[in-house]
């Protein structure tokens, strides 16, 4: 087939080829890899698939990978360079980060000049310090990573590599809990560093979905003490806003229909925007539907909490310390008074929650509604929605024009439904 596509212009690799059994198959990898830096083009590894579609089709899939195919990856490049310095960044949840700034170096065709460092813990395996001479290499050919330090080039004005017991951003006291691998700032939110993270996590779609509230314009109206914290997002005036950089009028205003608009929304979608501690959709979603309203998530012991399906202890704490602040319950309490609401959520009886349990899967375009609420309604009735097919999936509903995941569905003799049989159901 590939040949057929080339005969008929179709631009195709020039280095494929068909390699009959194991060794000549080892012998294409190391050919290859000896080319790799002459080919035209990036590449990480071979990828060897069966020759024939119908034992491709027998052989099927598992999970998200096919059966008939395997990348075989050539070793991870690397190259030597020397580390400037090593700065700490803050995030959204007060994350206090070690990045070391590189002298530039070309890996894998791509220039390198900062990596992560994750936490003091890995700076300590490695025994950085600043002006080391480090070797540097992309995980998986995409994510620069040190994976040694070059002991013997050290110099004499190699300088240790200390945390910070102040943050860089505010000042305020830098903390390490026992136990846990990543120390982080105090102040909350009066860090501009979490405020920033704080806003965008608020206003992103998956939260409170305010349009036209990018990355960069948070950036600017948090430099600029417009806003300090979400409630203030609800304050802004067109008029002001109008007059910074690359906006105007006609932009202003658009923003704040958006901020207007995000007033209505939904409990779940409300206690995912406040950035609590692991708490992602799916644990705003199962807090909101056992405990109903917020101010029983507000008051909620840990005892109670780790009774909500899939909340262990660690969440449960995250949960009561984020509420346990003041600051955190003055937030909340200013977003409700500028006019942010939810409906309330009906209580639905166990036995009435038919999917209570269950593995479903949405495949295909639904034309009387939109995945995301199809997937809300799922869950309301004790679904779990998963993206992806496998054994453990009990039903897939299937749209227009649904693909892999359908055939997949087929293949391993889960019951499908479509569109209709969904609505009917959901009344």
């Amino acid at each position: 087939r590939i040949a057929k596509l080339a005969e008929w212009g179709f631009r195709v690799c020039p280095e494929f080829a068909v390699a009959q059994g194991l060794e000549s198959c080892l012998a294409y990898y190391r050919k290859i890899g000896e080319q790799r830096q002459q080919l035209p083009y990036e590449i990480d590894g071979v990828v060897f698939k069966v020759n024939t579609i119908a034992e491709q089709d027998k052989l099927g899939f598992v999970s998200r990978a096919p059966r008939w195919a395997i990348a075989y990856k050539f070793p991870a490049q690397e190259a030597s360079t020397v580390v400037n310095a090593v700065e700490f960044q803050v995030g959204r949840t007060g994350a206090v980060t070690p990045v070391a700034r590189l002298v530039p170096v070309s890996v894998g065709g791509v220039t390198v000049s900062n990596t992560t460092l994750h936490n003091m813990d890995e700076i300590e395996r490695l025994d950085l310090y600043v002006g080391d001479t480090v070797i540097v290499r992309r995980a998986g050919d995409v994510i620069p990573q040190i994976v040694k330090v070059v002991v013997e080039k050290r110099s004499e004005q190699a300088e240790k590599v200390a945390m910070p017991s102040q943050c860089p951003v505010c000042g305020s006291d830098v903390e390490r809990i026992e136990g846990e691998a990543v120390a982080r700032c105090t102040g909350g939110l009066i860090c501009h560093a979490q405020t920033k993270e704080a806003i965008k996590h608020f206003s992103a779609r998956k939260a409170m979905d305010i349009d036209g509230l990018g990355d960069k314009l948070i950036d600017v109206l948090v430099e600029k003490s417009m806003i300090e914290t979400p409630a203030d997002l609800f304050r802004l005036e067109a008029g002001p806003i109008a007059e910074l950089e690359r906006m105007g009028e006609k932009s202003a205003t658009k923003l704040i229909d958006a901020i207007e608009k995000a007033k209505s929304t939904t409990l779940p979608k409300f206690l995912y925007a406040l950035g609590i501690r692991e708490v992602g959709e799916a644990t705003a979603l199962n807090l909101a539907n056992h405990f109903k309203s917020l101010e029983a998530v507000e008051q909620a012991t840990l005892e109670q909490l780790v009774e909500v399906r899939d909340i262990g202890d660690i969440v449960a704490q995250h949960i009561v310390g984020f509420f346990e602040q003041q600051r955190n319950l003055d937030v909340i309490s200013q977003l409700v008074d500028a006019g942010i609401h939810w409906p309330a959520i009906e209580t639905v009886d166990e036995e009435q929650q038919l999917f209570a349990g269950k593995n479903i899967v949405l495949t295909g375009t639904l034309n009387t509604m939109s995945r995301s609420d199809a997937k809300a309604a799922l869950q309301r009735l004790g679904a779990k929605v998963s993206g992806s097919v496998s054994s453990k999936t009990d039903l897939v509903i299937a749209g227009e024009a649904a693909g892999s995941k359908l055939t997949k569905a087929n293949q391993l003799g889960i019951e499908v439904w479509d569109e209709e049989r969904l609505v009917g159901v959901l009344g």
